[in-house]
């Protein structure tokens, strides 16, 4: 259940789980000209979400079923920002106050090319959405521009970056968002992901780890089989 994911500590995730493309400097880094040409147009002016849907939420140490017709996927280190109060056309300063706290969030991903499109296919496989292993509260943490992202294959660091990479820093990017849509108690909405995230396969274990909120840690299986 969802509102398990989070047990213990602090408020338990029952909203819905939102992740942002192009909010690492990085991805429009890659895009360079192309980011001017159609389908895209331009460079993005405002948050360019996506969700993962309930289908995908799994709690810490569960396995992450990979279906039989993929041989690898992302993982997408990510921090999660819990909201315990609404938020519509908010300000920064308000989206702040509005923050429960944080967490870790794989946003596990088959590679594809897609952009500026819901990727369903790609990011709504069962369980490709680890969360937890807890909840640190807002006041208990720096600012997050500070923190450092670290993905780990077989615990091997495969890839890190810092938040201070983020298009639009936390507050401003929920700010931006509730300008079109509100976000209620329990919504967790994904910072952004590195588009160097690493691949991994059935057999690796994978995990991750920002300053401050701990260790993520998920084996991948076949789908259909469990876990050794």
């Amino acid at each position: 259940m969802t509102s398990d994911i989070l047990r213990p500590g602090g408020p338990l995730l029952s909203g819905s789980v939102y992740g942002c493309l192009l909010n690492v400097r990085e991805e429009l880094e890659r895009l360079g000209d192309a980011i001017y040409e159609a389908p895209y147009n331009g460079v993005p002016t405002g948050p360019v979400l996506y969700v993962k849907t309930p289908n995908t939420h799994i709690a810490a140490g569960q396995p992450v079923p990979i279906p039989n017709d993929v041989d690898q996927v992302r993982v997408g280190a990510a921090l999660g920002i819990v909201i315990k109060t609404s938020l519509t056309r908010s300000n920064a300063e308000q989206a702040l106050e509005a923050i429960a706290g944080y967490t870790l969030v794989n946003d596990i991903t088959v590679p594809h090319d897609s952009l500026f499109r819901q990727p369903l296919k790609h990011k709504c496989r069962d369980g490709f959405c680890p969360i937890g292993p807890w909840l640190v509260s807002a006041s208990d943490l720096p600012d997050p521009a500070t923190f450092t992202v670290r993905t780990y294959v077989n615990d091997e660091c495969r890839h890190e970056f810092r938040l201070d990479q983020l298009v639009r820093p936390v507050a401003t990017l929920l700010a931006e968002i509730s300008d079109f849509t509100s976000l209620y108690p329990g919504d967790l909405i994904l910072a952004g992901v590195s588009p160097s995230a690493p691949l991994a396969s059935v057999g690796d274990v994978v995990a991750i780890e920002i300053d401050g909120l701990g260790r993520l840690e998920s084996p991948l299986v076949r789908e259909g089989e469990q876990a050794a």
